[in-house]
């Protein structure tokens, strides 16, 4: 892949990747209620789903989507039940003080991250968008998926870097139990927002 087109790929993997959506709700909202070591876990299985979702797009599962619109629907339901249900846990999350030593509850594992990404549509066509727009024919087909691996790998862990510290940094700033509970429902309407993107 020419150097010219890896970057044009970059610009449009950062723009999909840093923008606000689910991924990033979650990953605010653990920054803020457990920390930013914590929610490396969370982060890392986003990364891993989005790239499992990259090469079933790759190898074939995205053109049986293309042929069968009703598959993109399931997707869109399933989707949106998923993250209404996240919605809710950030909404619902206890107060927890990022000091404490022994923590009663445990941020969302990262098998959660990476499931949200095999059911999430707009990740879906993030992901159709990206080996349609950038993959080359013939021989050069598998290079060039695995530059977009490679591209969707670096965009992923910088945006998800900076989500995460914007999210312990709230969590630094907001002190209060009120304070928290507010900041959890805004995070779970937020989340619950994203489903309005699915649907648009």
């Amino acid at each position: 892949m020419e150097l010219s087109l890896f970057l044009s790929m970059l610009g449009f993997l950062w723009v999909a990747a840093i923008t606000p959506g689910p991924n990033n709700m979650l990953l605010t909202a653990s920054g803020a209620n457990f920390g930013f070591l914590r929610t490396i876990p969370l982060m890392i299985g986003i990364m891993i789903g989005m790239q499992v979702m990259l090469l079933m797009v790759a190898f074939g599962v995205g053109g049986l989507i293309l042929l069968y619109p009703s598959l993109h629907l399931i997707l869109k339901i399933a989707g949106s039940l998923y993250l209404l249900w996240l919605a809710w846990k950030i909404a619902t999350a206890t107060y927890e003080k990022l000091e404490t030593d022994t923590a009663r509850v445990a941020p969302m594992p990262f098998w959660q991250g990476g499931l949200l990404q095999l059911i999430n549509p707009k990740a879906w066509l993030m992901a159709l968008g990206a080996v349609a727009s950038f993959s080359l024919a013939g021989e050069a087909y598998r290079h060039s998926v695995m530059a977009i691996s490679i591209g969707m790998f670096i965009v992923n862990l910088v945006s998800g870097v900076i989500w995460m510290g914007f999210g312990t940094l709230i969590g630094r700033i907001l002190r209060s139990r009120r304070a928290w509970t507010l900041f959890n429902v805004a995070m779970g309407v937020l989340t619950a927002a994203c489903v309005l993107l699915i649907w648009h």
